[in-house]
């Protein structure tokens, strides 16, 4: 039986409330392994990130967060009324050219946090109201990030945690955060490898991609929501068009169309596009996304059945984006 989105599932404790000592001690041992030979992310660059050496991403061997607040800005199911509670975390495993937070992607915005420091912010982000804990780009961090969620579940925390990601994610790792994340919220950003390689440093994008969706869906299934309907468990896949067709999202939707149920995933279709950072060197992507390239796009979505989140172009201003160089002096100053 397919699961009913109109329905409301019954809000449940977060997963990682149920982990004990031992299951804590096993995901960070095993992380901490890969990261002493960095192989947290496709990337395999192999580098002891323990020791502070750096391969691809960049990032160093502590936590570096860019800022941290209740976003509202957020899909609905995660926004809500108080909030998602949003841990921007410095650096990436992308490299893409139109990043609109190219401000701790690229320029690396941010300050190094302990791993105590971020346990006590994530309580605190609950003690505002949040509805759950957003990690943004966390990959690279994990072994650090894990063990600040178990210091803070220790001490009450119980939302649950949204992995907000660029989907470009290992199985490996993804299996190790099994009743850790409840909430998978990755991006498709191609559907096709050359404009992967061109804009984001990853020719094999589509096919670490895939599995990475496929793998996510198994863990946590459909996005289910409460009563008030804010999420509590499953998957969302964000796709941002691209101008000039260069995200190929009709082959996005070919595969979501021949490995999914329509009426099994949520899908947030994102017309929000500017040419950010590097755009402009790029004349396929240097302007703005038209109206009527995403007007087509969301027809084929919706055609083919898929719910979820639809934004409006013509009514989309640049309030989305974040100067994480005003944000960087206190985190949680709210919105």
């Amino acid at each position: 039986m397919r699961p009913d989105h109109n329905k409301a599932y019954p809000m449940q404790a977060a997963s990682y409330t149920y982990l004990t000592d031992a299951d804590w001690a096993l995901r960070i041992d095993a992380l901490e392994r890969i990261a002493g030979d960095c192989e947290l992310c496709p990337r395999r660059c192999r580098v002891n990130r323990l020791e502070g050496e750096r391969g691809f991403c960049a990032a160093p061997g502590e936590l570096v967060v860019a800022s941290i607040f209740p976003h509202h800005g957020e899909e609905p199911p995660l926004s809500g009324t108080g909030g998602s509670g949003t841990v921007f975390f410095t650096y990436c495993t992308l490299k893409c050219v139109f990043c609109q937070n190219y401000q701790i992607s690229h320029e690396q915005e941010g300050r190094p946090f302990s791993v105590e420091d971020l346990a006590q912010k994530l309580l605190g982000l609950q003690e505002l109201g949040c509805h759950n804990i957003n990690l943004v780009t966390p990959t690279h961090f994990l072994p650090w990030i894990i063990r600040a969620l178990q210091k803070a579940s220790d001490s009450g925390l119980a939302l649950p945690v949204v992995f907000n990601c660029g989907g470009y994610e290992l199985v490996e790792t993804i299996d190790l955060l099994k009743d850790v994340v409840d909430i998978w919220l990755p991006d498709m950003k191609y559907g096709d490898n050359v404009p992967a390689r061109r804009y984001s440093a990853a020719p094999d994008y589509v096919e670490v991609n895939q599995a990475a969706i496929r793998r996510m869906f198994r863990q946590v299934g459909p996005l289910r929501c409460d009563a008030e309907g804010i999420a509590h468990r499953g998957l969302c896949i964000r796709h941002l068009v691209l101008p000039n067709d260069q995200s190929a999202s009709r082959e996005v939707l070919a595969f979501l169309k021949n490995t999914f149920d329509p009426q099994d995933v949520a899908v947030s279709l994102m017309a929000q596009y500017r040419p950010f950072y590097k755009s402009k060197r790029h004349p396929a992507i240097s302007g703005c996304l038209a109206p009527v390239e995403y007007e087509r796009i969301k027809a084929a979505f919706v055609e083919a059945g898929f719910g979820g989140f639809y934004q409006e172009p013509e009514r989309l201003d640049t309030s989305f984006c974040i100067d994480f160089k005003q944000r960087k002096e206190e985190p949680l100053t709210g919105e």
